[in-house]
């Protein structure tokens, strides 16, 4: 499937229809959801919708590949401040965080609706979502060299991920909480649970 990702311009009608397509995915379910829908909430026509897209299919890729994405860019971005290690996971986590704030229905499509992917889409979207697991994997191990050493720093990356990835399913930005005030919350929990932790694996005694 050959796409382009979504133009940074507001404006443009691809960006458009995603935006509405992803409002749609995120709250009725990609499979729930028709073309007609997404041309309706688009204000357009069937046939104007398919001027820009070929299907549903390729409208879900648009989001998705479109969102993963600014994620790598979002990534990459700090790596190039070339911060010192104990800045670069914190940026990272308040880099995530804000993007997730402005992009939530996307982020839910591409946590949820990337399995309805052919495989060649799929490979493209999780090939830029390892690009950033690396980025904050490395993050970790930087600030904590022991951790990657002990073979941790990508397990405590997945852990992290399963903390920020799912904050959707209960977040309420119009509640007491931000985003914004999340942001030290979640980096405070995190950061400072790897400074007190004890790499060395504690033996349990399981119940016959």
């Amino acid at each position: 499937m050959t796409v382009d990702s979504p133009s940074s311009r507001p404006g443009d009608q691809r960006s458009l229809i995603a935006r509405s397509a992803a409002e749609l995915f995120a709250r009725k379910g990609y499979a729930a959801t028709s073309m007609n829908e997404i041309a309706e909430a688009s204000h357009l026509s069937k046939p104007g919708l398919y001027h820009h897209f070929r299907d549903k299919a390729e409208v879900l890729f648009y989001i998705a590949h479109g969102h993963v994405s600014r994620l790598v860019d979002i990534v990459t971005g700090v790596e190039a401040l070339d911060l010192a290690a104990e800045q670069r996971l914190p940026e990272l986590i308040e880099a995530f965080m804000l993007e997730y704030a402005e992009a939530q229905n996307e982020h839910r499509v591409l946590t949820e609706d990337v399995r309805f992917l052919d495989p060649e889409a799929q490979a493209r979207v999780l090939d830029k979502e390892r690009t950033v697991v690396q980025v904050f994997a490395d993050a970790i191990a930087a600030s904590r060299p022991d951790l990657h050493d002990a073979q941790l720093h990508k397990l405590l990356t997945m852990f992290l991920f399963g903390m920020l990835n799912w904050m959707f399913t209960w977040f309420r930005p119009e509640g007491r909480f931000t985003y914004e005030q999340m942001v030290p919350i979640a980096t405070q929990l995190f950061v400072n649970g790897i400074s007190g932790m004890d790499i060395e694996p504690r033996k349990t005694t399981r119940k016959q």
